[in-house]
């Protein structure tokens, strides 16, 4: 869900992503899987971490007039 927001512009970049506390509280999941959602997102890039201030979007890479990902 988290994912489907960024991509859809609902979290649009370097906007704060929910923690993992809020994950926990808003879809009632095991801190352990909310954990994965986090390290997830970071693994695929579609998130960074600034220790002391939250996780943030990432820029993602925006297409070209060709179609291809620049």
């Amino acid at each position: 869900m988290i994912r489907r927001r960024i991509e859809d512009g609902t979290y649009p970049p370097r906007t704060r992503v929910p923690s993992v506390m809020q994950i926990i509280s808003e879809f009632g999941i095991a801190t352990a899987t909310a954990q994965k959602v986090h390290q997830g997102l970071r693994k695929e890039g579609l998130i960074y971490t600034e220790p002391g201030l939250g996780s943030f979007v990432a820029e993602l890479p925006k297409e070209r007039a060709d179609g291809v990902q620049a």
